[in-house]
Parts: C-alpha cells; structure tokens; sequence
C-alpha cells in the first residue's frame, strides 16, 4: 500500500490563539503515529495570522517530543531565508535529539510576502538564485567532516539528515532529479505542473548516495468525514482561508460556512476548483475512490496529506477516515 504521512501548517483557528495551535500540532503528531502514518512535517510560513509554524525547527521539536516512532520533520524549510550554516546546527541538533526520526525538506520560495522576505534575509545575498548552491553546502555541513575543514557545522557535521527538494513547478523536479533526492511536489496547492514534474523527475534522475531511485510524494487534501456532504462543508474553511490570502487580508481559519461559495467570484471559484482537484472530500468510501484514482494516476510512493479543518477533532477524525480505509 502507499505509504501516507501528514502535512501540518500548525492552524491558528478564530477564537483561538498560537499556544492552543501548538498544542493541537502536537497531539494530531501524536494521533498520526497512532494511526500508522510514516512522517509528520511542518511547513514555514511567515507573517501568517492563521499558521504558527514559522519557527519551524521548534515546532518539529513540539512534535518529536510527544512522540517515539513517526518520523518528523519539515515540509519544508524555505533556504533563500536561512543561512545554511543555521539550518545544519538547527538539524544536526534535531537528529542527536531523535535520531533517525528527522526529515529535512528544502524549498526555495520565500513563505510569506515581499517585506517578510526581506525582514528575514537581511544581508543575506542571491536569494532564490543560490537555492542549489545553497542546497550543496547544506548537504557538505550535514557530512562527514573533511582533513582541514574549516567550515564546520556542529551539531550538524556527521548528522547525515535525509535531505527532500520540494517544488510547485518544474525547477523543483530537475534539481532533485540532478542531485538524486528524493522529491515532494506541492499539488495540495499548485497542481497545475503536477504531471509534467514527475516525468521530468523520473526520467532524469541520477542515483545518489542518499537514493538509488526516483521517489515521489504528492501533496493531497484530506476532508474525510460521515458523509460527503459533511466532508464538503468541512471545505469551506480552507475556500475562506484561500479567498482571504487572495484578496490580500489573510486571517485565522474561520468556522465553515455553507454559504461562503456564493461569495466567490468566477477566477476564485475556478482556482479553488483547481486546488481541490487534488483531495479527497466526502465519506470513507467517496475517500477511499479518490484516493486510489490519484494513486493510480499519478504513481505517487506516497501521499502527504493536508486537511485544513477549523474544529481540532473533526481534523484528527479526518486522518482516522483516510487511514482506516485501507486497514
């Protein structure tokens, strides 16, 4: 069977503040190592009102404290805004705390917008541009430690983290292709190269130390409930979430709302259309047929999966649907 893992943006719901985000992040951890997911990560996203994830290496820490077998990590870390020294002591630290249990996913986009950006880079230089310079020497300090080396990441030097590319596009799939990673394509958000990506990725992969062969893990939405229709109102707080960032006025997770649909306009309707033609809504039966056709569209070797629900318990119950159908 496919292998599933979960995809946590840390929600902060209206009426609720970070502290209750974070404590939740840390028990779906827990309710995802129950259940038999493989991984939890944790995505970066900055100057977000309705996502507590930003210090993401903390709140990976929140996750692997409260658990013992899942692998944790980040989906991903968005290196244009880090130094790769700090992410390799950041992660080197992680991997002696929970060894073997640590994944490191590497995107180049800035999580958040143009003055966040800035605030974060500072004197930083090269930006997107030396993501895949700024990969290799992530992936030199994470090594063994050389005669001589000057350079050195400790924690971090020997931690030997598994590296992931992530990517919404086709530069993504290239780079991880070139360096013979492992690659997570964002099709829970940006599906639209989706196809074109993993066939770029798999036909030019070249084996690496880390990864003989290709090995893809797609995005994918989880609003499993009862019944379809319960599954389709679960919905709604993920269509105000992506209306509201649109719009320029992003804003905590909202309680669904049966009638938010009639507010959108065409184009919304129509990317929203778009970004839930990845996921699976409805019932565990409705579930359970979607997820097998994206499967077998796709020939994903495993699916990480977002459900951006506003009531806690209807969001564990959600990864309890996906994963009890095909127990």
């Amino acid at each position: 069977m496919t292998p599933f893992s979960v995809l946590d943006l840390a929600p902060i719901v209206e009426g609720s503040d970070v502290a209750q985000a974070l404590a939740n992040s840390r028990d779906l951890a827990v309710n995802a190592e129950r259940l038999g997911y493989k991984r939890f990560w944790l995505a970066e996203h900055h100057a977000m009102p309705g996502i507590a994830s930003a210090a993401t290496a903390l709140t990976i820490m929140n996750a692997a404290q409260a658990t013992k077998t899942i692998r944790v990590g980040a989906g991903g870390i968005m290196l244009p805004n880090h130094a790769p020294m700090i992410i390799a002591e950041q992660f080197g630290t992680l991997e002696a705390l929970f060894p073997g249990r640590i994944d490191l996913g590497l995107g180049r986009a800035p999580g958040g917008d143009g003055l966040t950006a800035r605030a974060l880079r500072r004197t930083l230089i090269g930006g997107e541009d030396r993501f895949p310079q700024d990969v290799l020497e992530l992936q030199a300090l994470l090594g063994p430690s050389e005669p001589g080396q000057r350079l050195r990441a400790v924690p971090g030097e020997g931690a030997n983290t598994p590296l992931w590319i992530l990517g919404s596009s086709l530069f993504g799939a290239q780079l991880a292709a070139l360096l013979g990673l492992p690659f997570a394509f964002a099709s829970h958000f940006a599906p639209g190269q989706m196809m074109e990506a993993i066939a770029l990725y798999r036909a030019d992969f070249k084996p690496s130390e880390q990864l003989d062969k290709p090995y893809v893990m797609l995005g994918f939405n989880i609003f499993a409930a009862p019944t379809d229709e319960e599954g389709r109102f679960l919905t709604t707080s993920l269509m105000q979430a992506f209306a509201s960032l649109r719009r320029g006025e992003p804003r905590k997770l909202q309680p669904p709302n049966a009638e938010f649909e009639k507010s959108l306009t065409d184009m919304e309707r129509a990317q929203l259309e778009a970004v839930l033609s990845c996921s699976a809504i409805g019932a565990p039966e409705t579930v359970k047929r979607s997820i097998e056709a994206f499967v077998a569209r796709t020939g994903a070797d495993e699916l990480i999966m977002a459900s951006y629900i506003y009531d806690h318990a209807a969001r564990v119950r959600a990864y309890e649907i996906a994963a009890g159908v095909f127990a």
